[in-house]
C-alpha cells in the first residue's frame, strides 16, 4: 500500500501500525505517544501492531503531540575547567543520571560561561529545548532564578537562590549549622586564634557558611576579623591562605568553607613548617574524597552532594509531570560532621 513503507530504510511507518491496528492514523499517533482519548481495545491493537512490525517512534513527531523534549538541563555558571576538575560537579551529575536513567531521560549539560548566563543560556531555555531545569553553583548576578521564574519553565536550583525564593523549588545542605558546628569543633579543641577561608561572597552557600562561623566565635566571644575569601579552587585556597596567615600569624585554627580550598591551605601550612593539627588545625567543607586523600587526612563537614542532586531531580521531574504545585518547595539536608586527624 502506497505510503505504508519507508522506501529508503525498510521502517515501518505510522500509517502501516495504523492499518494492522484498524485505527486511524491520529488514534495511532495518540496511542503510541501517551495520548488521551484512547479506547483500551484501540491502545491494545495499536500496542500489538507496534510489537509485530517492529515499529520505532519518531522522536520529534513524539514532542509535537506530547510537548515534551524528554530532556533535562544541568545548568553550572561556571567556567569549564573548574566543571571538570571539582568534585562537586562530577558527584552532582552522578545524582542527577541516576534519576534520569529510571525515566529514560537525556540530561543536556549547559555550562553558562560568565557573561554568557543571561543571553545563550536563557535564549535556551525560554525556547523549551527541555523540560525542566535543575541549576547549580549558582552566582548572585547571573539572574537565573528571576528568568526562570519568569518563564515558567520548570526547574529547581541546587542550593538556595539569592532571590525568588519563593518562587522556586531547592534542595541545600544547612551550611551555616555545618560550618558553626566545625567552628564549635576547634573552639572545643582549645584553639584560640581561629580564621576562616571563606568561599566567594557572591554565592549563598559561602555567605551562609561564612555566618556559621561568625555565630559561633560571637557566641564564644571571640574576635571574626579573620575572614579572607577563596573561589573554592585549591589554587583559590592556597592564595588565600599566605593572605590570612600574613595578616594574622598567629592562628591557631582555620575553618575552610571546601575540601579543596582546605587542601591548599594545608599546602602553604606545610611550607611555612606549621604542623597539623598541632600548630594550626585545619577543618573543610564537603567530604567528596578530597579530604580522606589529604596529609593530615582532613576532618571535615559532609554535604550529601549526589543524594542532594538525585532529590533535586526527582523534585523536577514532579514539576514536570505536573504532579506538584509547590514550585518554592525547600529541602534543607541536615550536615554532618566527619573527624579525621587535621583538627
Amino acid at each position: 500500500m502506497k505510503g505504508t513503507r519507508d522506501t529508503t530504510s525498510g521502517s515501518p511507518t505510522l500509517d502501516e501500525v495504523a492499518r494492522v491496528a484498524g485505527v486511524s492514523r491520529a488514534t495511532a499517533s495518540r496511542a503510541i505517544n501517551g495520548g488521551q482519548r484512547v479506547s483500551p481495545r484501540a491502545q491494545s491493537s495499536v500496542d500489538a501492531a507496534v510489537r509485530s512490525l517492529g515499529y520505532v517512534p519518531n522522536p520529534a513527531a513524539r514532542s509535537l503531540v506530547t510537548r515534551r523534549t524528554d530532556s533535562i538541563a544541568v545548568v553550572v555558571p561556571e567556567p569549564d575547567d573548574r566543571v571538570f576538575s571539582d568534585p562537586f560537579f562530577a558527584g552532582t551529575l552522578r545524582g542527577v543520571t541516576r534519576a534520569l536513567n529510571e525515566r529514560d531521560l537525556q540530561l543536556v549539560l549547559l555550562l553558562a560561561k560568565p557573561g554568557e548566563t543571561a543571553t545563550r543560556t536563557l535564549r535556551y531555555l525560554t525556547n523549551r529545548h527541555v523540560d525542566g531545569a535543575l541549576v547549580v553553583s549558582h552566582h548572585r548576578d547571573d539572574g537565573l532564578a528571576e528568568q526562570l521564574a519568569r518563564i515558567d519553565l520548570p526547574c529547581v536550583f541546587g542550593g538556595r537562590p539569592w532571590t525568588s525564593g519563593e518562587q522556586v523549588a531547592y534542595v541545600d545542605v544547612d551550611n551555616t549549622a555545618g560550618e558553626r558546628m566545625a567552628t564549635e569543633v576547634l573552639l572545643e579543641r582549645g584553639c584560640r586564634r581561629i580564621g576562616t577561608i571563606a568561599g566567594p561572597s557572591d554565592m549563598t552557600a559561602a555567605e551562609d557558611r561564612l555566618a556559621g562561623w561568625r555565630q559561633a566565635m560571637a557566641a564564644a566571644g571571640r574576635s571574626d576579623d579573620a575572614v579572607v575569601h577563596g573561589d573554592f579552587t585549591e589554587a583559590g585556597g592556597e592564595r588565600a591562605a599566605e593572605e590570612l596567615l600574613a595578616t594574622h600569624p598567629d592562628l591557631d585554627g582555620i575553618v575552610v568553607a571546601s575540601d579543596l580550598m582546605a587542601l591548599g591551605a594545608m599546602r602553604v601550612l606545610q611550607r611555612l613548617g606549621r604542623r597539623v593539627p598541632d600548630d594550626v588545625a585545619v577543618i573543610g567543607f564537603d567530604d567528596l574524597g578530597v579530604a580522606e586523600r589529604t596529609t593530615p587526612p582532613l576532618t571535615t563537614v559532609r554535604q550529601p552532594v549526589e543524594q542532594m542532586a538525585e532529590r533535586a531531580t526527582r523534585l523536577l521531574l514532579e514539576q514536570v509531570d505536573g504532579r506538584s504545585r509547590g514550585h518554592a518547595m525547600r529541602v534543607i539536608i541536615p550536615p554532618q560532621l566527619v573527624r579525621r586527624q587535621s583538627a
